[in-house]
């Protein structure tokens, strides 16, 4: 009897779990019946997910039934309901070449990476690019006046971050005091999302010290065809600021065409002080996109974009800008499913040219010297990238990229006044400020990726870069010091990388461990007596610096239900060779020697610094529609030679918002907290910066079909705050002068899309 019972039980349990789960076998073709490979199966609960292999087909265990979504980077993803046999098509999308963090697909995910702005709402109008960065964990913005900013992702900055257009574009800065960084030479409305990977975990986007921005743009090959487009227009109160920008699409068969245009011009903006702060502007800025698809499989896009920025008032600097124009073509090819072996072909290139004018007047060194400093930085270079398949569960990236800078320029002083007399007739001198000096940065790597199973993936990467810098016209005092001659430097700089990703069900976590080497800036190597935007200190270059390296660890942890997600990464970055600069009182002040401070700085390496900290976010739907958000960051970096913190190191911040978001309505409330610096650099004369908090609210509203109208209250409590990473000249005591941001302020936008 118990034996019947026990083959009863089998057979019922057999039944039951044959029906609950079983092999599903199926296939994927696309419109013209060809097998698709490399496409993502991932069940709708995030369970499970499988890969097609080259013959389109693919096996997944789970309910007959069960929903699941296919993704492929060059396909429109489809939503199926599972069963076996089932042949599913999908459907062509143009070959993308701007991505570098691809999500879907693990074999093109990237360890540490996010994709922090994508389709967002916008009711405010950014005076450029780094302002989409002031809500994103771990990020500070360094400016010197509303015009100039750039992001600083933890304690890292400048060209320890690999900022790029369109993964591999780039248009450098002439200025040395960084009036004309990355972030003022695109329209910030044009740009789509922002990519980042945090730490040297990936080689293949040229070299990668502490992490790699990507700014994407929108593209007009996604629209359908005929003629679509975008107007807007935006007004903020304080400073009487108008923002004007158009987009137009045209697409035609194989062809697109894409035309943006934005004008802005801002006033000077009152502080929560009440306090008049310099820093107004006008840029007019365009572009262009040309986009061809050869055929199914290939891609290729032309990029024409220009710049122009007027009357530019910098209240973190000792000059002005008059003008600031930049250019820049580029041109991209992708091509896709070449052989049974080679799966993807990239090929890029691109040229930008810089023209930047600085100068005093209306500054009150003005009626002694007149100043006026001509400067331009060309840059160009490309990247060749190969996608070999030796198998299902492998692929390997192997390319090589090039990044060529040149700067050259002068100040002409007009001496008017000498040991306080004046003079008879005025004495004209020219300084050399960038010597006529080149960096050039060629690279080869190779990056392969290993699917373990359904949930992992290992990747391991190497890089080298070979690296030439050239000082062609120096100026007689720079020579002496040293000795007379100065050679061409050259380095051969290797970086590596090894990570794990593993996603279970909801869970995901990501092991990264990346080595990423920086070749010392020219303003490191070549820059001669001439303040460069941080201090009053007059900045001396050392051509033999030897380049930094950073050793980073890091370790990310991400959840995700229907209700709520959270994910948390914590980092540790040993860097070596670290370049900072000091005083040296070998070398006394060479302008206006009467004057404090009384020596120069000059650029050295220290052994041994050090940074670590945590970023954390959690967002809870409390009921339907409405979400509660929040986040945290917190870097702790530290120069141990010194025995002191690293300077400029932003400090502990959090955010916390209320969304409520219907479709054709939404409202948001957000906080923000800032905690003291008080870590601070002496050697850097940094000074403690109080905490505050700040509270907005903004909301918007669908009219129409394609009209939009939205509004914001920015800094309701009219709060009188300054960031550590800002200071400024103007009655300052070395660091003591700051730049308070603006106080209330009141926003209204309208954008209409046909």
């Amino acid at each position: 009897m118990k034996l019947k019972y026990f083959v009863f039980l089998a057979v019922l349990f057999t039944g039951v779990w044959s029906n609950a789960q079983q092999q599903i076998k199926g296939s994927i073709i696309d419109s013209k019946n060809n097998p698709v490979p490399d496409v993502v199966v991932r069940l709708a609960d995030g369970s499970k997910y499988t890969v097609s292999d080259s013959s389109g087909s693919f096996e997944i265990y789970c309910k007959r039934g069960q929903k699941a979504t296919l993704s492929h980077i060059g396909y429109n993803p489809v939503d199926v309901v599972l069963d076996d046999g089932i042949i599913v098509v999908m459907y062509e999308r143009p070959v993308e070449l701007s991505n570098i963090v691809v999500k879907a697909n693990p074999f093109e995910a990237i360890a540490q990476s996010d994709v922090i702005i994508d389709d967002i709402k916008s009711i405010t109008q950014p005076r450029n690019v780094s302002d989409l960065f002031r809500d994103i964990p771990g990020f500070g913005i360094q400016k010197r006046g509303a015009y100039a900013s750039e992001p600083v992702f933890r304690a890292f900055r400048y060209e320890q971050l690999n900022v790029m257009y369109d993964g591999g574009m780039k248009t450098m800065n002439a200025c040395p005091n960084r009036m004309d960084p990355i972030t003022t030479h695109i329209i910030p409305e044009e740009i789509e999302k922002i990519e980042i990977i945090r730490g040297p975990f990936t080689m293949r986007f040229g070299s990668n010290f502490g992490g790699i921005i990507n700014l994407v743009t929108k593209s007009g090959n996604q629209a359908g065809e005929g003629l679509s487009g975008n107007l807007e227009t935006g007004f903020e109160s304080n400073g009487n600021n108008f923002t004007g920008r158009g987009t137009v699409f045209y697409k035609k068969g194989k062809f697109d065409l894409e035309l943006n245009g934005s004008y802005r011009n801002y006033g000077n903006y009152t502080d929560g002080n009440g306090t008049e702060v310099p820093s107004s502007f006008k840029t007019t800025d365009y572009s262009v996109k040309l986009g061809i698809d050869p055929t199914e499989n290939q891609r290729l896009k032309l990029t024409w974009r220009q710049s122009f920025g007027r009357d530019i008032m910098h209240a973190g600097l000792m000059m002005d800008s008059p003008y600031d124009d930049s250019y820049l073509i580029g041109i991209d090819y992708g091509a896709k499913n070449l052989s049974n072996t080679i799966s993807g072909l990239t090929v890029k290139g691109f040229y930008s040219y810089v023209d930047h004018l600085m100068t005093n007047d209306g500054r009150p060194s003005f009626m002694m010297t007149e100043a006026s400093s001509n400067v331009f930085a060309t840059t160009y270079g490309g990247k060749a990238e190969l996608v070999f398949k030796p198998n299902e569960q492998i692929r390997i990236f192997a390319g090589a990229d090039a990044n060529l800078i040149a700067r050259d320029g002068s100040r002409i002083r007009k001496i008017k006044v000498m040991n306080g007399n004046p003079l008879p007739e005025p004495k004209i001198k020219v300084d050399k400020i960038w010597q006529d000096s080149q960096l050039n940065d060629y690279g080869l790597y190779a990056e392969g990726k290993y699917l373990l199973n359904e949930q992992s993936t290992f990747t391991a990467g190497i890089r080298s870069d070979f690296v030439k810098a050239s000082i062609n016209d120096p100026e007689a005092d720079f020579l002496e010091l040293y000795g007379g001659e100065i050679a061409d430097q050259n380095e051969v700089n290797i970086s590596a990388t090894l990570s794990y990703i593993y996603n279970a069900g909801h869970s995901s976590w990501q092991f990264a461990w990346g080595r990423g080497v920086r070749t010392a800036a020219m303003i490191e190597r070549f820059i001669n007596h001439f303040n460069v935007g941080v201090d009053p200190y007059e900045y001396v270059g050392n051509p033999y610096l030897d380049p930094e390296a950073n050793n980073q660890f890091e370790v990310s942890y991400a959840y995700k239900n229907k209700n709520f997600d959270f994910g948390t990464s914590v980092f540790y970055a040993n860097v070596s060779n670290y370049i900072t600069a000091v005083v040296d009182e070998s070398l006394p002040r060479k302008f206006m020697p009467s004057l404090p401070p009384k020596y120069a700085k000059r650029f050295i390496n220290v052994d041994r610094a050090m940074q670590t900290g945590i970023e954390a976010y959690f967002n809870f739907e409390i009921i339907k529609d409405l979400r509660f958000m929040t986040d945290l960051a917190y870097t702790y970096g530290q120069n141990k030679d010194f025995d002191e913190p690293l300077p400029q190191v932003p400090p502990l911040s959090m955010h916390f918002g209320l969304n409520f978001e219907k479709e054709k309505y939404w409202l948001n409330l957000k906080t923000r907290v800032v905690a003291q610096q008080s870590r601070i650099s002496e050697s850097f004369m940094e000074t403690e910066t109080p905490g505050f908090t700040t509270l907005d609210f903004s909301a918007g509203v669908t009219l129409l079909k394609g009209l939009n109208i939205g509004g914001a209250v920015l800094n309701i409590f009219d709060t009188a705050y300054y960031e550590h990473l800002n200071f400024s000249y103007k009655n300052s005591n070395l660091l003591q002068g700051r730049i308070y941001e603006p106080g209330r302020n009141f926003t209204v936008s309208v954008n209409y899309t046909f």
